[in-house]
């Protein structure tokens, strides 16, 4: 068995919201943003989710394409 984040269980701080909004807007990969918030990639989805904030990242073109 895998073994628990050190925020497992915890309640979501303000400060922990806003550290997740502002890794999303660096397109930082879930896993990371969780591994950076003590959390699991699931519990960072489901808060995001929640607060209506976009995991996605943005500015990137498919398949690598560069503009000429």
């Amino acid at each position: 068995m895998a073994k628990a984040p050190s925020n497992h269980g915890k309640q979501w701080s303000n400060q922990d919201i806003s550290q997740l909004k502002t890794l999303a807007k660096e397109n930082t990969p879930t896993r990371v943003a969780g591994l950076k918030l003590g959390r699991t990639p699931d519990a960072v989805q489901a808060k995001a989710s929640e607060i209506g904030l976009s995991l996605k990242p943005t500015n990137q073109s498919p398949y690598n394409r560069q503009k000429p």
